[in-house]
């Protein structure tokens, strides 16, 4: 019985201590970082775009969405609600039909936050979209996760990928 409340006393100590040290090292990371990758697809601008603007859909061809709600402001501003392992909020702050798209994240409580810039670029009869994270990772250990762990890019490299799927395309965003 003794070495068993050993053993939990040390890997509960080794456990806080990782934790404090990645802490502590999330915390001489910059908050902000500007992430970017890109894909080709051999469709048209207006195809990739059509299917991007279509935050209904999402959920039948991006894993880890459940759904999302779609709201009209009375201004006219579109705002959309992803539900995942966590609910977050966006706005669309620019909309240009087959060129840009801009989302931006309105939650203020879940640890990061930031905005993606959608771009369709015609490219020798395809589409280049390219997504751009302007991102701020305010937890600590969110932002030593982020960059030593998963990646600033992988986020955009699952949405990519899947967007590529849904288009039937296999492709590996760079």
């Amino acid at each position: 019985m003794k070495t068993l409340i050993i053993i939990v006393i040390v890997v509960v100590g080794v456990v806080i201590v990782v934790a404090a040290v990645a802490a502590l090292i999330g915390s001489t990371l910059p908050k902000n970082h500007t992430a970017s990758r890109s894909i080709l697809l051999h469709r048209s601008p207006k195809e990739v775009y059509d299917v991007v603007r279509d935050f209904g859909s999402a959920p039948s061809w991006r894993s880890g969405v459940k759904s999302i709600e779609v709201k009209t402001q009375p201004d006219g501003k579109v705002q959309f609600s992803e539900v995942g392992s966590d609910t977050i909020d966006y706005a669309v702050d620019e909309d240009v039909p087959g060129q840009k798209l801009v989302t931006r994240i309105l939650n203020t409580d879940l640890g990061y936050g930031g905005k993606w810039t959608y771009e369709f670029v015609p490219e020798g009869g395809a589409t280049r979209v390219r997504i751009t994270e302007d991102g701020e990772v305010s937890n600590v250990l969110f932002r030593f996760m982020s960059r030593y762990v998963f990646g600033h890019t992988a986020t955009i490299d699952t949405y990519l990928t899947s967007l590529a799927k849904r288009l039937g395309e296999d492709v590996v965003p760079s």
